[in-house]
């Protein structure tokens, strides 16, 4: 590969880990090209799925502000560029190398920190930001519920009071 190809690829790369809210490094060592292919269809839509070299790739995480990926960009390397949500990538990583023990999950960045494989493992372990502002929202709503019970409690008690002290009035009557 002649030198301007390097450096465009490392500039494609550079802008991959700029553009991406988080990145997840695999070694997919053992892999068929079909069960490629199938975990980039799992990650359509949340991630795209890259065999990168190590040299550029270390060249590109510099040139991009991550200087602690170097360590971990040995053996065969593939990254996960997540554009979507990235509790959803990890969990396809996650569920893909359960079912193919070949890929490895070997490190991840979010927002510029650095996950080892277990924080991606528990990254996975999240529930997707949809559910997790529905809870929110419920908690809310039952929280304005409670409030506005509590400001009509004291009008009911006293409506009560009164109905009560009624009664007792037409009773002696």
């Amino acid at each position: 590969m002649a030198r301007p190809d390097k450096a465009a690829a490392v500039a494609e790369i550079t802008e991959q880990f700029r553009e991406s809210s988080a990145v997840m490094l695999t070694e997919y060592r053992g892999l068929s090209v079909a069960q490629l292919k199938q975990l980039r269809r799992s990650l359509a839509g949340t991630a795209s799925y890259a065999v990168v070299k190590n040299t550029l790739t270390a060249i590109a995480a510099k040139e991009a502000g991550l200087d602690n990926l170097e360590d971990e960009l040995s053996g065969p390397t593939a990254i996960a560029f997540v554009t979507g949500e990235p509790v959803d990538a990890a969990k396809a990583l996650r569920d893909f190398a359960k079912a193919n023990p070949q890929l490895v999950i070997k490190a991840g960045v979010l927002e510029g920190s650095k996950l080892s494989a277990e924080d991606v493992s528990k990254l996975a372990e999240l529930e997707s930001r949809d559910v997790l502002l529905g809870k929110a929202a419920g908690a809310m709503k039952a929280a304005l519920f409670q409030a506005a019970y509590l400001f009509t409690a004291p009008a009911t008690q006293a409506a009560r009071t009164i109905e009560a002290l009624r009664e007792k009035q037409a009773a002696e009557a």
